[in-house]
């Protein structure tokens, strides 16, 4: 069985076609799926994907790329993350490739947010979720200037891992996992499956990154968490080894970095 780490069931995109991507995730045996906040206006409406379903959960956060949105405190992430079938803050982080006319000084806002997930995660005790684009050289000093890794007692994944081998390392050294997207199975994704390569299977996560980013054969469709089994093939692909032990690897790895929550019940719904 696959576990989809990281999907926006939430995105009217694919809210609206819910019962049809749960029977599809049943068919290619997607048993759970942890489902991602990016405001805080979107959190109730991803919570109830939750709650409503006992394969999936939830996180609390404010995407970096976000404006313009109700701006986070540690208390309100704190208040967020007690609630049932919430099992992680973020996704948080930093993203310098859409600056525009604007300088990375003009971000200091942006590093305070993810300062502010970095503290709730050590509070809370629960993983962070971290998406850095362009950005790799801040996000990788911001965590240590905040203590994170194992030893400060956060730690969690980087999410739709595309950095360098060096970054790779640095976030393995602090503790956290590495999570694939379909952009593994891209052709032009030749530097990330080296990456991949390198990685150890015990630190891996696999995702969609649902609406975005399917995996091909589907490129440029709308991705869901039943195409995370062709993430896995590419990853069983280029470590040698079959579909099945990424399958139970990951599902170890997710096991392990959320916690005993996300453990199955006996009956899953449908």
């Amino acid at each position: 069985m696959f576990v989809d780490s990281h999907c926006h069931l939430s995105f009217p995109e694919l809210q609206a076609d819910l019962p049809a991507i749960r029977a599809a995730m049943a068919r290619e045996r997607v048993d759970r799926a942890l489902c991602i906040c990016t405001t805080l206006e979107e959190f109730d409406t991803v919570h109830a994907l939750a709650l409503g379903h006992d394969n999936f959960w939830c996180s609390a956060g404010v995407h970096p790329d976000n404006e313009g949105v109700q701006e986070p405190s540690v208390e309100d992430l704190l208040a967020l993350a007690a609630r049932p079938r919430v099992v992680a803050i973020g996704e948080t982080g930093l993203d310098y490739y859409r600056l525009g006319d604007r300088t990375v000084d003009d971000m200091a806002w942006q590093r305070e947010r993810f300062r502010v997930h970095i503290r709730a995660a050590r509070e809370s005790r629960l993983p962070l979720i971290i998406h850095t684009r362009s950005a790799s050289d801040d996000t990788l000093a911001i965590l240590r200037e905040e203590g994170a890794g194992a030893d400060g007692g956060v730690t969690g994944v980087f999410h739709c891992f595309t950095e360098t081998r060096s970054v790779a390392r640095q976030a393995l050294g602090l503790g956290f996992m590495i999570s694939f997207s379909g952009i593994l199975t891209f052709k032009n994704a030749v530097k990330l499956r080296e990456v991949a390569r390198e990685v150890p299977l015990d630190r891996c996560l696999i995702e969609t990154d649902s609406p975005y980013l399917a995996p091909a054969p589907h490129r440029g469709k709308t991705n869901n968490p039943s195409y995370v089994p062709l993430v896995a093939a590419q990853l069983a692909q280029i470590k040698g080894c079959s579909i099945e032990a990424v399958a139970d690897a990951t599902s170890r790895n997710f096991e392990r970095l959320f916690g005993p929550t996300v453990h199955l019940t006996e009956h899953t719904s449908t």
